[in-house]
């Protein structure tokens, strides 16, 4: 059996590229860890610039990671892989590893498996199932991460949402006052999770973590403190849960099933906090507050808007 370690989608924009600059940082470990090397898989159209100076050993291939032929290829010799692209791949490279007697896989999901609307969860925990059983049968050393929503960087797709609404609107709609709790968690926290949990087999082996940001915050209070890094106050209008929950009704309706915003309305109002104890417990993670790990999102928002400095808070 081959000692490589195999990285799966750490050139993503999201990550900013953290867990490639850990590994460059703690090389002498990795390189005994994993004497055969560092193979890195990408999209074909990724920037590979950054992970060349920070990797200049690695072997780089760009390809499509859906195909079985492209992870076969690369996972010859392989011990352990780590996957940070989408949890829609997460049964294919498992089938894969399975072919090539990979030992180790470190898979990043999502605490999306426990909402209570069906198509958020079913299809996740499905995912889940799979990965569990393969892995059980083949004896794969298995750690499933699991972040909540995942911000940082203007290209988060999540946060980033509401620092434009924030901006650009007068008024921010709300459902139900925005009174409920999410645990976002910043990117780099969770690079130096999966960092952490690669090095620690000891005590990550086979198990999954949640790995939710610092103390929980109200959504209401996310944007209030959005407003204050753009340097603006926030105005709020509620529209209670039955009306907007009856409008997407309705839209779907008129669009004769086309547009179905129904459970994501439903969500809205869906409490998103974890806890992160057992992650703490077993390697250390101690991720920052939200009222931390926004001010550089808005910042660089700020910078790409054109929008002086001067307005970020202290």
């Amino acid at each position: 059996m081959g000692k490589r370690l195999c990285l799966i989608g750490v050139t993503g924009k999201k990550s900013g590229g953290v867990l490639a600059e850990l590994i460059s940082k703690n090389i002498q470990l990795i390189n005994k860890m994993f004497p055969d090397g560092i193979v890195v898989l990408t999209r074909p159209e990724s920037d590979i610039s950054k992970l060349k100076v920070l990797l200049p050993e690695a072997e780089i291939h760009g390809g499509n990671i859906a195909d079985p032929a492209f992870l076969q290829k690369y996972f010859k010799d392989v011990d352990t892989v780590i996957h940070l692209a989408s949890i829609h791949y997460s049964s294919g490279i498992t089938d894969a590893a399975v072919v090539c007697h990979v030992r180790r896989l470190i898979l990043i999901h999502t605490t999306g498996i426990y909402s209570k609307y069906k198509v958020a969860g079913e299809g996740y925990r499905k995912i889940d199932d799979y990965v569990y059983r393969v892995c059980r049968e083949n004896n794969i050393v298995l750690t499933i991460c699991r972040p909540t929503m995942i911000y940082g960087n203007i290209y988060d797709n999540n946060v980033i949402v509401f620092v434009k609404m924030v901006d650009k609107l007068p008024i921010m709609p709300v459902v139900n006052g925005a009174r409920y709790e999410l645990q976002p968690v910043h990117y780099s926290d969770l690079a130096k999770a999966y960092y952490e949990i690669l090095v620690h087999e000891e005590t990550t082996g086979n198990k999954d973590f949640n790995l939710s940001g610092g103390k929980p915050i109200m959504l209401r209070d996310m944007l209030i403190v959005i407003g204050q890094n753009l340097g603006k106050k926030v105005h709020f209008i509620s529209c209670p849960f039955i009306i907007a929950y009856g409008g997407a009704w309705l839209v779907y309706l008129l669009s004769f099933k086309k547009m179905d915003m129904r459970e994501k309305v439903q969500r809205l109002c869906e409490p998103r906090t974890f806890t992160h104890e057992e992650a703490s417990e077993a390697f250390g993670y101690a991720p920052m507050n939200f009222e931390e790990g926004i001010v550089a999102e808005v910042k660089q928002y700020m910078n790409n808007e054109g929008i002086s400095e001067n307005f970020i808070t202290k």
